[in-house]
């Protein structure tokens, strides 16, 4: 009955309505735990072997204050500072990102019971392009390992080799009630026709393995029996066994290198993803300012054709006015007003560049711009201009390799890539071995009842030993006073000839390992290139930048000695229209140079693993979704703060 009252208060305990735990972890996402209540005496005890519920919070798709902080009026007021704070806390692909942590954690719960690690997927997305790359040249960096669509997931997932034993504990128990009438042929033994029995059974085993490939048992089994039968010294007797067994893998299975192997590859994966995740934020970042400086260029192209058909106009104003008075034929006015629909159409492109690349860029700030409405109707006004340093002051491209290798996490990565393959070839080596496998086993037995009262008096067998008469706690006694012991111990051993799978298995880990290295030195010779090429890019760009500076100093003055010679005239409407044309692509060749410099500079940043540090971004604030800074609202932006240095 007592086994029964166990059983039923476990039963009721187990009932009890769950009530959540949470566990905030840092990031967006949240983990909830939900755990059972129970006693104080029973909770640390049936803990271990509790299965708890465990809840993921939903995502979180509503932005964050701070986007709605920074409009005023209808406009987005936005410097590079708060662009970056913008895509840390609102960007859907650092989001996404975000969740690996957790699923990397999940696998390396999964490891520490003995199983196999699972493979997860979290890809890296580039950012999206620029609505018009005309004459944009986009340096940016391919990152080794990265881009879209990569399994970010990083490591290695081992499911070959010699099989690691269960780490988590296992507790069992079962119950069994008989009733038997078996009929008697030889009656001489149980002295009666047909044997009549009642039989309780009842086991409780605990199970637990170790990473030295190490196993132990201890198994208890009990009986209560109560039959017809006269024979019987004891009747109803009770019958236990306490067993203790501990087996141990010597040859195949042997050793923490083996049985641990899933924990430092679940651990390693941990570490690549980590890796991954700052390789998407440096990979969103750069994305995000590539937009944001497209954004001011676009911006200054726009205001240079605003310019440029101001210019247009007046001139058309003054053609006709000069026709009037009888100065010009009436050629001249078709001829303006020609100019002058062409630099509309100019206008247009680049107000229709301006407006598709304010939704690309609005689309990374933020988390529902499908949702929220108000969005659309907000326009961008950047902040920023694009300034180009005086000159280059680049240390040797040596220093600038090694400064790469140093800080690239596709290098780390590589890396740990190559460890966690020599991890998982140790368990395809150690299958190899034959199975040899050690036991020891020892045993307690004990048994107690009540003297027949169905055995005649008078009989010697009828009278029980003293030792047996008695209960439950009598058997226990003579199990711990171990009065009946018994012991065993023995090898076993299995060799498997020719053993072609765990052959065929070793080979192809050894070989993955040696195409690991040869991509390991791949990656460093891929940063090698990506380094010395952004420099050139950069080198170039500024190149390109002071040619187009040059060209469009010589078109102003070349447009200035036109419009002179016109009014003397000396000259045509035509070559002035040329010349004022000729200005227009000039001053659009400068924007685009200096769009073309800060695509080199980004990429001359990522190429050498500077992205963060020199945009000043916290892993901490990436992973968690918040950053500290607050942005500070100008109270009146500069009406020109977007325009270029030769507008200003």
């Amino acid at each position: 009955m007592k086994f029964f009252t166990i059983c039923s208060t476990a039963v009721l305990l187990a009932a009890v309505p769950c009530l959540p735990q949470k566990l905030v972890d840092a990031g967006s996402p949240e983990v909830t735990i939900e755990g059972r209540k129970r006693l104080p005496v029973i909770q640390p005890l049936i803990s271990p072997f509790n299965a708890q519920r465990r809840y993921v919070s939903p995502a979180k798709l509503s932005n964050s204050p701070r986007l709605q902080q920074l409009v005023r009026a209808g406009n987005l007021y936005l410097n590079v500072d708060d662009v970056i704070a913008l895509t840390l806390e609102n960007n859907l692909d650092i989001a996404i990102q975000r969740y690996g942590s957790f699923l990397a954690q999940e696998v390396l719960r999964r490891t520490q019971s003995g199983n196999a690690p699972r493979a997860f997927n979290v890809p890296i997305y580039n950012a999206p392009s620029s609505v018009s790359t005309a004459g944009i040249t986009a340096a940016s960096v391919t990152l080794a390992g990265g881009g879209g669509g990569v399994n970010s997931g990083g490591g290695l997932v081992a499911t070959i080799g010699a099989t690691p034993v269960q780490l988590d504990p296992v507790f069992t128990a079962s119950a069994q009630f008989a009733h038997s009438t078996i009929p008697e042929t030889l009656t001489i033994v149980s002295l009666v026709p047909y044997l009549v029995s009642s039989t309780q059974q009842f086991s409780f085993a605990y199970t637990q393995s170790f990473t030295p490939g190490t196993t132990i048992q201890f198994d208890y089994q009990g009986s209560h029996s109560h039959v017809n039968s006269p024979a019987n010294a004891v009747n109803p007797y009770i019958y236990g066994t306490l067993d203790f067994n501990i087996t141990q893998n010597l040859l195949q299975g042997f050793g923490k290198a083996v049985n641990n192997r899933y924990i430092r590859i679940a651990k390693n994966n941990m570490k690549v993803n980590d890796l991954n995740f700052k390789e998407q934020v440096i990979t969103t970042i750069a994305g995000v300012l590539n937009l944001y400086w497209d954004l001011v260029s676009f911006d200054d192209d726009l205001h240079n054709k605003q310019k440029a058909l101001e210019t247009a106009e007046q001139l058309l104003e003054d053609n006709k006015h000069e026709v009037e008075l009888g100065q010009q034929p009436a050629i001249v006015v078709t001829q303006a007003e020609a100019q002058v629909s062409q630099a509309r159409e100019d206008l247009l492109i680049a107000q229709t560049n301006v407006a598709q690349q304010e939704i690309v860029l609005k689309n990374m700030l933020s988390r529902n711009n499908s949702v929220d409405s108000w969005l659309d109707d907000v326009h961008i006004v950047p902040l920023d201009h694009i300034v180009i340093p005086e000159k280059e002051d680049l240390p040797p491209a040596a220093q600038l390799i090694d400064e790469a290798l140093a800080a690239r996490p596709e290098i780390q990565l590589s890396k740990i890539n190559l460890e966690s393959q020599k991890i998982s070839t140790e368990g395809t080596r150690n299958n190899l071995l034959p199975t040899l496998t050690g036991f020891a086993d020892i045993n307690n037995q004990g048994l107690a009842g009540q003297p027949n009262a169905l055995c005649p008096a008078g009989i010697s067998f009828c009278v029980p030993l003293q030792a047996f008469v008695g209960g439950g706690g009598t058997v226990l006694g003579e199990i711990f006073r171990r009065n009946y012991p018994n012991y065993s111990a023995g090898i076993s051993v299995s060799i498997p000839f020719r053993n072609r799978v765990a052959q065929g298995d070793y080979v192809d880990d050894l070989l993955t390992e040696r195409q690991t290295e040869l991509q390991y030195q791949k990656t460093i010779n891929d940063v090698r290139v990506q380094v010395k090429n952004a420099i050139i890019s950069l080198q170039q760009a500024r190149a390109r930048y002071e040619n187009a500076v040059a060209t469009r100093k010589l078109a102003e003055q070349t447009l200035e000695a036109e419009q002179m010679r016109f009014k003397f005239g000396e000259s045509t409407i035509a070559t002035v229209v040329q010349a004022q044309r000729d200005l227009i692509t000039d001053q659009t060749q400068e924007i685009q140079t200096m769009a073309n410099y800060t695509h080199a500079k980004i990429a001359f940043d990522e190429a050498l693993g500077r992205t963060l540090e020199v945009n000043h971004v916290s892993i901490a604030e990436a992973v968690s979704g918040h950053v500290a800074r607050e942005s500070k609202l100008p109270e009146a932006p500069p009406a020109d703060s977007a325009k270029p240095g030769w507008l200003r």
